[in-house]
């Protein structure tokens, strides 16, 4: 590796490719190294340093992410799952570790993920942010101490162009508590409640959802029984939080041997 580390981002005229571009061009030890789009890309050609508000960098948008996976020590994607998979295919290919902070994931590519973590590293974060990782830590510990006395239940907020929901924030808030539990997570999620629905069930996660305005993102956890409630909540107010921690996922997984990590391997959370 260089005295530089060269990150390529995919997704690179989103609004988070182009925060990871800014927060790249301005962490010490750093730099942007490649910039990809789909192929129909309005952006295709367009200076990304530009794009990204920090001046010229001479790093145009293009539209082959195997050229730019050959030219990087790391790449960071916040796309869409087929995307994603696409380029972690093209990632275990070349033996470029990836950082993936796609959200709306299912099992089948999970499982991608998993097989291609034997080849090379891979970050797979639902939430970059040191806080909301710290506050999976939290709800692990809460629902640990806690027994079956204390409902739990999960809401989180975003911006009304978030197109999958729950986020893949609160659903690892779930995963967080249930493992604390000791349970099956979803056995015991209840994702949505309409009409007649009985009374709670003992022992369920549930979840509530907001899409509104431009909300970052916003998520609380409730543990709740008869005569007390605990919550814990993280607001996030500025989108530059998520690519710091991506950022900094990035130099991490650059000295890592093959394998699939969490933001909380990243931060020493891990248990």
């Amino acid at each position: 590796m260089a005295d530089s580390l060269k990150i390529g981002v995919v997704g690179a005229s989103g609004r988070m490719g182009r925060m990871l571009i800014n927060i790249i061009s301005n962490t010490s030890g750093c730099e942007i190294a490649g910039a990809t789009e789909a192929p129909d890309s309005e952006s295709l050609g367009e200076d990304s340093g530009i794009l990204a508000g920090v001046g010229e960098n001479n790093i145009p948008i293009i539209d082959n992410p195997k050229e730019m996976f050959a030219d990087v020590d790391v790449v960071i994607d916040f796309t869409a799952p087929k995307a994603t998979i696409s380029h972690v295919e093209i990632a275990t290919e070349i033996g470029c570790p990836i950082v993936i902070g796609t959200t709306g994931m299912d099992d089948v590519n999970i499982s991608l993920l998993k097989e291609a973590s034997k080849s090379i590293p891979i970050i797979r974060a639902p939430n970059m942010s040191a806080g909301v990782n710290l506050m999976f830590s939290l709800a692990r510990q809460i629902a640990k101490t806690l027994d079956e006395e204390f409902d739990i239940e999960i809401f989180e907020a975003h911006h009304r162009h978030k197109v999958d929901a729950p986020s893949g924030t609160a659903l690892g808030l779930g995963e967080a508590a249930a493992q604390g539990r000791g349970v099956d997570f979803d056995k015991v999620k209840v994702l949505s409640r309409e009409g007649i629905t009985g009374e709670r069930e003992s022992g369920k996660i549930g979840f509530s959802t907001m899409r509104a305005g431009d909300i970052i993102g916003t998520h609380t956890v409730v543990f709740a029984s008869q005569g007390e409630q605990i919550e814990i909540t993280h607001k996030a107010t500025d989108r530059a939080i998520f690519a710091r921690g991506a950022v900094r996922a990035a130099i991490w997984i650059s000295t890592q041997s093959s394998g699939l990590y969490s933001m909380a391997d990243v931060l020493g959370l891990s248990e």
